[in-house]
């Protein structure tokens, strides 16, 4: 018996052994020649600054937004790039969302939609002296240009403009229709900028190939003990959720307070959805990702993702530890927003929490007040659903989109490994994907796992060098169309 046993345990380490030999980084691509495209980069770190010192700030609804601003930011994209304005149709839709269309040389090729918003979202009331420099300075410093919009997403407005006014200055046009949209709204969903574009181009009868809107970035130092650059070109995104938990109990005055209050049980519910995620797990676009980068992690953990028939349990355990990789694998939990007694000596008769949820393709959004329901709900507390939106259709990482900017990349980047993936957030490609065969999602600019802390936080910014880099991209990818 004890042989058996012995020759298992021989046979199991030589299939981990032999699996993680084998378990090596495919070739990469050989780089392609790369034209110079000699840009006038201190022109466009001006015109980026530019544009983000305009305050073009989207409040939750119905808080109305600040109109001169947004016509001024309108009004200096026509001044920045008359040449693209001028030979460019242009539409004004949803109020403050733009359409731009670069006619091509061949009609009967099917169009495509790139995209970005110029909406931001609040700075913190009390926060602007924690930030390095002020939030809508748009100074460059210390290799960054800073402020907010200055990574989400006026730098793929800006660079997108950049590079038409490029190709525009030497003659070169496309040879498909391009498509632009620049949505005023995508922070409180788009739904007055992106869908009023997608019913202009429904009235047109403009069915796209394929769209292109802000999503991944080409990510350095991302992963531990990883040094290739990874292109992560998100082909979904998932869905949202919010729902109200409410509680419920005896109000009256603070002296003299039952042995269960209403915040008490709102408190206790929360620690009972924070201690039991949604199931997840390592599948579907969260193990495509993983699979391009595992061959180049260090030994111990390129081992355990070669052998994720053994390891998988372990390998999950750790990954919920990483908030990003968390977020690949499930549908998430965050309790965002709490109201209780509107005075200090009263006791609120119901305390309410607002919990978004960003729901994975795996789930619905019925799952998940299902789920939320079972595990919270009771005699005092009940689940209050909102809206929701699901996880967007999964695009085609073999079409013909995604090659192309993955051609791109490498021609402006050299070496890197280009992967699908799933966004985490939601962006405006929700709306563009009624019309578009497939719709991507992914900035060409370099970011760290440091600057990602910028999103919707403090000290937003973009290296100079990685916003330069982003505009030859555009260029490449325009002249590949």
């Amino acid at each position: 018996m004890l042989r058996i046993v012995a020759l298992a345990v021989v046979a199991l380490i030589a299939a981990v052994t032999v699996r993680t030999i084998q378990y090596v980084p495919a070739p990469l691509p050989p780089a392609a020649a790369a034209d110079s495209i000699d840009l006038d980069d201190a022109a466009v770190l001006r015109h980026l600054g530019e544009a983000v010192r305009f305050r073009t700030i989207s409040r939750e609804p119905p808080a109305p937004i600040d109109a001169d601003q947004f016509d001024g930011f309108l009004a200096w994209l026509a001044a920045t790039y008359p040449r693209v304005f001028e030979t460019l149709s242009v539409e004004r839709v949803g109020g403050y969302s733009l359409l731009l269309r670069w006619n091509g040389s061949d009609r009967t090729l099917p169009p495509v939609l790139l995209a970005a918003h110029y909406d931001v979202v609040p700075v913190i009331e009390g926060t602007e002296d924690r930030w390095q420099h002020p939030p809508f300075s748009g100074r460059v410093a210390d290799g960054y240009l800073w402020g907010r919009g200055a990574l989400d997403n006026k730098n793929a407005v800006v660079g997108l403009l950049e590079a038409v006014d490029w190709l525009l200055a030497r003659g070169e046009g496309p040879q498909r229709t391009v498509y632009f949209s620049f949505g005023h709204d995508e922070e409180v969903g788009g739904t007055q900028g992106a869908a009023a574009v997608v019913a202009r181009l429904v009235g047109q009868g403009v069915r796209l190939a394929w769209s292109l809107d802000e999503g991944a970035f080409v990510f350095r130092n991302m992963f531990p003990g990883v040094d290739v650059p990874i292109a992560t070109i998100n082909t979904a995104e998932k869905g949202s959720v919010t729902l109200r938990i409410v509680a419920s109990a005896e109000g009256g005055h603070s002296s003299m307070p039952p042995q269960q209050t209403a915040v008490g049980r709102l408190a206790a519910a929360l620690v009972r959805l924070e201690s039991n995620p949604l199931p997840g797990g390592l599948e579907g676009l969260a193990a495509d990702t993983f699979d391009a980068v595992g061959p180049y992690m260090p030994t111990l953990p390129r081992l355990m993702f070669a052998n994720r028939w053994l390891f998988a349990p372990l390998l999950e355990r750790q990954l919920d530890d990483l908030p990003f990789a968390n977020a690949m694998l499930r549908t998430t939990t965050a309790p965002t927003m709490l109201a209780a007694s509107p005075k200090v000596n009263v006791l609120p008769i119901e305390a309410v929490a607002t919990v978004n949820f960003r729901v994975h393709p795996r789930d619905s959004v019925e799952d998940v007040v299902r789920y939320v329901t079972n595990l919270v709900a009771g005699e005092h507390v009940r689940v209050e659903a909102g809206e929701g939106n699901p996880a967007s259709p999964v695009a085609d990482a073999d079409g013909e989109g995604f090659r192309l900017v993955a051609d791109a990349v490498r021609e402006e980047f050299g070496e890197l490994v280009v992967a699908p993936g799933l966004l985490v957030a939601a962006t405006d490609s929700r709306h563009y994907a009624q019309v578009a065969e497939d719709a991507y999602r992914f900035n060409p600019m370099v970011v760290t796992q440091e600057e990602l802390g910028g999103f919707h936080g403090t000290d937003e910014r973009i290296a100079t060098t990685g916003m330069i880099q982003g505009v030859r991209t555009y260029v490449r990818l325009l002249r590949r169309l």
